[in-house]
């Protein structure tokens, strides 16, 4: 027994020792993971009210559009952005108002919501998209130089057409025509065969052909 008791209080000793060494560590690391467990469900809590804030936002966006309320949609769009301006909810907002003000020929409002949408909205799709509004937008107001500046570069996929068709158009008003007719034969060349692009197609070749006097 004597031998047993000798053991144990060796093994405790040991036990006494190395928790004298490293027990204070094991106290921060199980103190900085419950803090961090915690700080984890904070944000996981915080995002998704963020979320559900932004899509209410938009949608009374939407029914204000619906509405056609576009001064609303203004207001709204505002608070979106300067609430939450990394949510998509807040990207769509802003090109949905700047669309409205643009179709009222309000340019300086359509032109700072697209801005907005282009420079500093979070998904790249939409950042293109934009871009391409917000071109129009220069060229209505005779900028020109600065649509030109908002196409490039020119995205591949289904929006390279209508790029380079804008950007036929804006080099036509500087009556730059050679370089006009490159960028809408390119604009055809990058149209598929689907069906919502044969009226643009259409419209391509009725430049083009304009060209030829």
């Amino acid at each position: 027994m004597a031998a047993y008791d000798l053991e144990e209080q060796e093994q405790i000793a040991q036990l006494k020792a190395w928790w004298a060494q490293y027990g204070n560590l094991i106290v921060t690391l199980l103190l900085l993971l419950a803090l961090g467990f915690a700080g984890w469900q904070w944000w996981s809590k915080y995002r998704n009210n963020e979320a559900v804030e932004a899509s209410t936002l938009y949608f009374n966006l939407q029914r204000a559009a619906g509405n056609d309320d576009a001064a609303q949609v203004h207001l709204i769009a505002n608070e979106m952005i300067d609430k939450h301006g990394d949510s998509v909810h807040t990207q769509l907002g802003a090109m949905l108002s700047a669309g409205m003000q643009f179709q009222k020929s309000d340019f300086d409002n359509a032109r700072l919501h697209f801005e907005w949408a282009a420079d500093k909205g979070r998904d790249a799709t939409l950042r293109d998209l934009a871009r391409l509004r917000l071109a129009a937008v220069l060229l209505q107001q005779g900028e020109t130089d600065g649509a030109l500046l908002r196409l490039q570069p020119v995205p591949e996929g289904p929006l390279r057409a209508r790029f380079e068709d804008l950007r036929g158009d804006t080099l036509a008003s500087q009556g730059k025509t050679a370089e006009a007719r490159t960028a809408w034969e390119t604009a055809v060349g990058a149209l598929d065969n689907a069906a919502d692009n044969t009226q643009l197609r259409r419209i391509i070749r009725i430049k083009l052909e304009s060209l030829e006097g």
